[in-house]
């Protein structure tokens, strides 16, 4: 187990544009099974026994957490969601399996059944930013993430190709060029209003677009000064919009509203606005239309319309 996730991490996982995640994730392997642990004595029964440990967990291990219908409350905390199971545990153990015995050629006679140990997950939400909320999310978010923010809503990009390095702008050519879900390159075009935020964030004197102002000075040869820019992080950023979530006093981020549904609400308006599912796909980088089809409901507003129109013609009335 140590060896191969090693490897993988060499191989594949440093290069995903999510690769703390991908590291959290072998690491938690490792210490589950341990290292000495040879992947062909793994069973579909240790895969059960690990989906149900990680399953009792808790985000972040929390033993309580604020009571979003009553802030001075504490309550037990929910515990981690289907999708976080399957994508924290069954799908990193499986691309392990597929690496050692499609790439290195180690032959996996008992691998474990995957799909009956993958759990069922909830239809995909799809979530806008009401126009009512607009105000609250930007007061709520931390001024030196607001510019981040705004770029994700304004981009539709993923968490992960929002942290952008530098040599990934290419502001004259009006792209930008990152890695994206599965290692897939990703060549975004740049808008009037990304081209304002990128340039005003560009400064910096980091190798990444987007940094926050260090709270307290960090000592050591690795150390930095109070107020240092340093790079958002994935688990910063997610740090940052948990805390700005159900405040006691003052404006806060909807408590169902995650970082995520800023994609989903740029794919909404834009198919709002365009009427062309192929074109909001193509802005998501779907490799697939059907993923795009979650956005379809925004087009029964215009089936109506249609459907209004021809019982008009039909009944020859103009009336609306």
């Amino acid at each position: 187990m140590g060896v191969a996730a090693q490897r993988y991490w060499t191989e594949v996982g440093q290069h995903h544009s999510g690769a703390e995640t991908t590291l959290t994730n072998l690491n938690r392997l490792c210490n589950y099974f341990g290292n000495t642990m040879r992947l062909d004595q793994i069973s579909d029964d240790d895969v059960a026994k690990l989906v149900a440990w990680r399953r009792a967990q808790t985000a972040r291990g929390r033993k309580l957490v604020r009571d979003p219908q009553n802030p001075k409350k504490r309550i037990a905390p929910p515990t981690i969601a289907a999708a976080t199971v399957n994508r924290s545990t069954i799908e990193p153990l499986q691309k392990l399996f597929n690496r050692a015995a499609r790439v290195w050629r180690i032959p996996l006679k008992n691998e474990p059944d995957w799909r009956k140990h993958l759990l069922k997950e909830p239809s995909e939400r799809v979530r806008e930013v009401r126009a009512a909320e607009e105000g609250a999310v930007r007061e709520a978010v931390r001024r030196d993430f607001l510019p981040l923010v705004c770029f994700a809503r304004a981009a539709g990009l993923r968490l992960s190709e929002c942290l952008l390095r530098k040599d990934s702008v290419d502001l004259a050519g009006g792209r930008i060029r990152t890695i994206g879900k599965g290692g897939k390159l990703i060549d975004h075009p740049i808008t009037f209003e990304m081209r304002a935020i990128l340039m005003s964030e560009m400064a910096n004197p980091t190798d990444y677009v987007f940094t926050y102002a260090a709270a307290r000075a960090k000592p050591g040869k690795e150390g930095h000064a109070r107020g240092a820019r340093k790079p958002i992080t994935a688990s910063g950023l997610k740090t940052m919009w948990r805390r700005a979530k159900n405040r006691g006093g003052g404006p806060s981020i909807p408590a169902d509203l995650r970082f995520h549904d800023l994609r989903h609400d740029f794919a909404t308006k834009l198919l709002r606005e365009t009427k062309n599912l192929k074109l909001v796909q193509k802005a998501l980088h779907h490799s697939k239309i059907e993923t795009t089809t979650k956005y379809a409901h925004v087009l029964d507003e215009e089936v109506l319309a249609g459907m209004e129109a021809a019982s008009r013609r039909r009944l020859g009335t103009s009336e609306t």
